[in-house]
């Protein structure tokens, strides 16, 4: 009736409890690349790149990378591309770079300097043909160019 299961079993069975936010205080600096699967808040100094779910720049902090994460909410500042599904500028944020996004949403007084694209997660590779634009309209890449006519022998 009662079997003993591994540890293994046992560990497989208990949903995982999400961490706690890492917190990075305003007086520390941290020179490297930062890699979490959870939540991040940065009030101090990063010299890297930072992969993350969720990522919360504070209004003290300066990030000097590439961040990479499903959120990002930024109050301070930033130098490098952010890439993220959804990303949050606020009134007190100062971002140099690019932004990659699915959404955008920047507060009245936000700096930003830097391109802003959108990007979609779900958009296949071969999606269909390729259409190419040409003079006169669009032309699709599969489709053969027209045959030159044949010149006709001169009449004399």
């Amino acid at each position: 009736m009662f079997t003993k299961g591994s540890k293994e079993d046992e560990n497989n069975l208990v949903p995982k409890v999400p961490s706690p936010p890492s917190l990075l205080s305003p007086d520390l600096t941290i020179t490297g690349n930062l890699h979490s699967d959870g939540e991040i808040q940065i009030d101090g100094r990063v010299e890297g790149d930072i992969q993350s779910d969720v990522l919360i720049v504070g209004e003290t902090a300066q990030v000097n990378g590439e961040i990479t994460a499903e959120s990002v909410r930024v109050h301070g500042h930033v130098t490098g591309q952010i890439k993220a599904t959804s990303v949050s500028l606020a009134k007190t944020a100062h971002v140099l770079g690019d932004i990659l996004h699915g959404n955008l949403a920047i507060e009245q007084g936000a700096f930003l300097e830097g391109h802003c694209r959108r990007i979609e997660s779900d958009k296949k590779s071969s999606d269909g043909p390729i259409n190419l634009l040409v003079k006169g309209g669009v032309k699709s890449k599969t489709e053969h160019p027209p045959k030159k006519p044949v010149a006709e022998p001169a009449k004399a």
